[in-house]
């Protein structure tokens, strides 16, 4: 009995020391192994995002200018106002154009008149022609009887003189009424060009009259108004101080002009969908859609076109981008910041997995998951010629080891925080996240294990 209690006590003692021993071991494997974070590759809805910020602008808007030379007298409208079209927005000094004018007016009714009595003379002059006419037969019938008569013997000289003399009369009287016709039409087509003179110049000097009044070209916002009542403004020198009454803005159709950065533009296209937000009005979103894409650079610095930029400074270069919004509200007034998000691409369930799982590594001396030969630290010197792989390190269970194995990933369109893989994992692959600091370094098939420790919370701000 002795016996058997010492062997069991031998046999219990060797069984804690092999114990002891792959604890030992497992401990030891595990305090070489780093710690890293996991995911899972999953199958999602990827859309690629591109942001610009700028402002709020109506689609057509115009800078209101004099177009007459004076104070203006009246000033209709404030900034912010609504204006529809044909709205009188201002009045400048016009008492010599309103002078003009009534003396032009003047001018032609009295020329209407001229005209009313050169036709009314024309009438008489046509019936008078008319009666000598009427006249003159009746004389050429007389002096034709009278000829025969005198043949005949049957009157005497004196009778016939007298026919053929009143028949000269009538000839002559035609001749003259008809020629007073002609000059009682000459005078009236003279009247008649004196008015149509008259009415011409009342064109332009209504046109002086009318460019002292500014109105309103569309129905709008008048977004800008640096003049006053008062003020005296000038014409011809646009931009000019003193020569902009106001600006108004078509808010029928609004748009967001926003810059994109030089790097995405490229997947920037015409008729893309945006969300465009402006800070003024948290929480809503207004639709939209590209309209214009800019093909000029503009120095971020100044927002001149590198076209027209002097310097030969490099700097970050932004793209204008026009987005019009579907459905504008009236609660939207120009310059406003706002942000527009474009959707560049959009595709339904495909492999994604997190942007900060991606890894470029150097072919070298490791043996990746597909065969490639790569060693997957970012930092270890490698042949200057050999180009970067880009993959991801995939969960590989060794007996009782975790390794991470790199494996080259071809990928598609880039979301907001996930990317799309078109080869090399699966959706269910667990892969590593992070920390950055032990990415960075990993290397192809190294032991590690996974951090299950809660993410430590940062308090630097509070």
């Amino acid at each position: 009995m002795k016996v058997n209690k010492k062997s069991v006590a031998i046999g219990v003692a060797i069984v804690l020391a092999c114990a002891g021993l792959v604890a030992i071991t497992v401990y030891r494997s595990s305090a070489d192994a780093e710690k890293v974070l996991t995911a899972k590759v999953t199958r999602e809805n990827l859309s690629a995002i591109v942001s610009g910020t700028g402002e709020i602008k109506p689609k057509n808007y115009v800078n209101v200018g004099a177009t007459a030379f004076g104070p203006i007298t009246h000033l209709y409208v404030k900034e912010g106002d609504h204006v529809k079209k044909g709205e009188i927005l201002a009045v400048i000094e016009n008492v010599p154009q309103t002078s003009t004018v009534g003396a032009q007016k003047a001018t032609i009714a009295s020329a209407e008149r001229d005209i009313a009595a050169d036709i009314a003379a024309q009438k008489v002059a046509d019936a008078n022609v008319k009666h000598a006419k009427a006249d003159l037969e009746q004389k050429q019938l007389d002096y034709n009887r009278a000829q025969e008569l005198y043949k005949d013997a049957l009157i005497s000289k004196q009778d016939f003189d007298a026919k053929k003399a009143a028949y000269d009369i009538a000839v002559a009287t035609l001749e003259q009424d008809q020629a007073a016709l002609i000059q009682a039409n000459a005078q009236t087509s003279s009247a008649e060009s004196k008015l149509t003179s008259a009415q011409q110049t009342l064109i332009g000097d209504v046109d002086a009259f009318n460019k002292s009044i500014s109105v309103a070209p569309f129905n709008g916002i008048v977004t800008n108004l640096p003049v006053r009542e008062g003020e005296t403004v000038v014409e011809g020198i646009q931009n000019a101080e003193g020569s902009t009454l106001m600006t108004l803005g078509d808010m029928s159709v609004v748009t967001a002009e926003v810059k994109v950065d030089e790097t995405d533009i490229p997947g920037v296209q015409l008729g893309q969908i945006a969300d465009v937000t402006v800070d003024a009005l948290p929480g809503k979103v207004f639709k939209g859609h590209v309209t214009e894409v800019g093909d000029q650079a503009l120095l971020r610095s100044t927002g001149v076109s590198t076209s027209q930029s002097t310097t030969g400074t490099e700097e970050a270069k932004d793209f204008k981008v026009v987005v019009t919004l579907d459905n504008p509200t009236s609660a939207l007034r120009p310059g406003l910041s706002a942000t527009a998000k474009i959707t560049t691409a959009h595709k339904d369930n495909v492999i994604a997995l997190p942007l900060q799982a991606l890894a470029m590594a150097v072919p070298g001396a490791g043996k990746a998951e597909s065969g490639h030969k790569v060693n997957a630290s970012l930092s270890s010197a490698q042949d200057p010629k050999a180009q970067p792989v880009q993959g991801v390190f995939l969960l590989r269970k060794e007996g009782r080891k975790l390794r991470a194995v790199f494996v080259p990933v071809q990928t598609g369109i880039t979301g907001a925080s996930d990317i799309e893989v078109t080869s090399g994992v699966q959706p269910g692959d667990e892969i590593v996240v992070g920390p950055y600091r032990v990415l960075r370094t990993l290397k192809n098939d190294a032991v590690v294990k996974i951090d299950t420790a809660p993410a430590a919370t940062d308090t630097s701000a509070s």
